[in-house]
């Protein structure tokens, strides 16, 4: 079994099952467990499920983060650390990849490195590691910067002539297959972009061309909310294919239906790591908002992990996802004492634009969006057994139609929030749809459902159900608020366990 996860088995899943064990145990009418020990999922009238969340991460789930080898050794002496670590780095590059695509690591030993400005990993398969807490990287100096971005170039391609159009009138949530016009052009393995537009009957049905204006408010326009979901085919059979992520959004034909379309990211990077540092930044006084914003940026990357990472004083995120980033694993890092004004645009502790990322095991504290997601973001995307403390607003998705979020086994002392948001923002209006919180904890809980396109879940969640911001929205799929018991106690590492049988 897969190394990093038969230890999250182990030290989670076990004793979950033991201290239920003594209580009434219960099951979710829409996933529960069948004679065979395996999910079974109920569809709605439309063929509407769960989905399943279990591919998701650093190479879905398939590998373990790799023991990556130290080719360089750095040590702190105050003197141009950021220029000796971005040598090694710029050094690094120019090494021939394994049959892994990894390049190999370079070892901070511990000290205090001073980094004015940016560390950049700009190709693939290098890792950045210390030696724990004793390992501090500190963002010195003015400007709301990020202390280690990794990222390629460019953006996913569509290759001219693949666009084919789904026939299917409905594909519902869940579903990893479907029909096309004509699948001729195509063979397992390929790449391709499933992509379902905005229209403006979806628009007006959403009621999202009708929130109610203050100063800056913007209505949503159709030709701003067409989705693209990467996926990659698995089998073709006549012209239905299969894909490897199910969809986590309803493809309609009252809506537009779908397409799907080939496509090349050549500058896209793999196999990145940013390991078992302390990452800090300077800072004037409390609500200081000119230090450093980010410990860590990704974008433009897939297959790559961040874990052992604590950051201290930031602005803005310990880990900030970009929205193409792919197959991130971001465990056991934690995003403590961030400094800022308490307002809009802050203290976004595990942030994710990206999509098939997955959280796990994380902490956060002082806060304001500590497990979020931002506009349009493609899911499935999964936060899993995370916890925040002392927080300053709520998790969830912040704004303009996040799609697939599971948040399994959430634990905060403040809200966690799926509604429509109205004129917050510019215009946040339906955070999300098809987001599904599974056996958290929180102080209040609000969960909506979209007037159209889907619903959202609160299942086994224990704390007070609200109204939210605004009534007079459709409520959420709610199923034993406030009663412990729920089986299985994480549906992520149970769907995960399904696929490994």
């Amino acid at each position: 079994m897969n190394k990093i996860y038969k230890n999250i088995l182990l030290i989670l899943f076990v004793p979950s099952v033991c201290q239920v064990s003594a209580q009434q145990q219960w099951q979710s009418k829409y996933v529960n467990i069948q004679k065979n020990g395996k999910l079974r999922y109920i569809p709605d009238q439309k063929g509407n499920v769960i989905p399943d969340f279990s591919r998701v991460g650093y190479h879905q789930g398939n590998k373990a983060i790799p023991e990556v080898k130290v080719v360089a050794t750095l040590y702190a002496t105050g003197d141009n650390d950021q220029q000796k670590i971005q040598a090694a780095i710029d050094e690094l590059t120019k090494r021939t990849e394994d049959g892994n695509g990894i390049r190999g690591a370079i070892l901070l030993k511990k000290g205090i490195y001073k980094i004015p400005e940016s560390l950049k990993i700009g190709a693939s398969g290098i890792v950045l590691r210390g030696e724990g807490e004793e390992t501090k990287l500190v963002a010195t100096g003015k400007g709301q910067k990020k202390t280690i971005v990794a990222s390629g170039m460019g953006k996913p391609t569509e290759i001219a002539g693949s666009r084919i159009k789904i026939t299917d009138k409905y594909v519902p949530v869940g579903a990893t297959s479907f029909s096309i016009a004509s699948a001729k052009d195509l063979k397992p393995g390929d790449q391709v972009m499933i992509y379902r537009p905005g229209t403006p009957n979806w628009i007006h049905d959403l009621k999202m061309d009708e929130i109610e204006a203050r100063e800056g408010t913007v209505q949503w326009k159709a030709a701003a909310y067409g989705l693209e979901f990467e996926r990659k085919i698995v089998a073709i059979n006549g012209n239905r294919i299969e894909i490897d992520n199910p969809i986590v959004m309803a493809l309609d034909d009252q809506y537009g239906g779908g397409e799907i379309y080939k496509y090349d990211f050549r500058g896209r990077i793999a196999e990145v790591g940013i390991e078992n540092l302390l990452l800090e930044s300077e800072y004037e006084n409390d609500t200081d908002e000119d230090h450093g914003w980010d410990a860590i940026s990704f974008n433009k990357i897939e297959n790559a992990w961040v874990k052992g990472v604590v950051s201290k004083y930031f602005g803005f995120s310990c880990v900030n996802l970009g929205n193409l980033s792919k197959q991130v694993t971001v465990t056991a890092c934690r995003s403590l004492s961030p400094k800022s004004q308490i307002t809009g645009g802050r203290r976004y502790s595990f942030n994710n634009d990206g999509q098939l990322n997955l959280f796990t095991n994380c902490y956060a504290s002082e806060g304001r969006h500590d497990y979020v997601t931002g506009a349009k973001t493609a899911g499935p995307n999964v936060f899993y057994n995370c916890t925040s403390e002392n927080v300053k607003a709520d998790i969830g998705p912040h704004q303009r139609w996040a799609v697939g979020t599971l948040y399994d086994n959430i634990i905060t002392d403040g809200e966690i929030n799926v509604q429509d948001r109205g004129n917050w923002g510019t215009g946040h209006g339906w955070a999300g749809v098809n987001q599904i919180l599974w056996n958290c904890r929180a102080s209040k809980v609000v969960v909506q459902s979209p007037y159209v396109s889907g619903v959202n879940y609160a299942i086994g969640v224990m704390a007070t159900k609200y109204d939210g911001r605004l009534g007079g929205r459709p409520d959420g799929e709610w199923e034993g608020n406030n009663q412990k018991g729920l089986n299985p106690p994480s549906l992520y590492l149970k769907q995960w366990q399904d696929r490994k049988k």
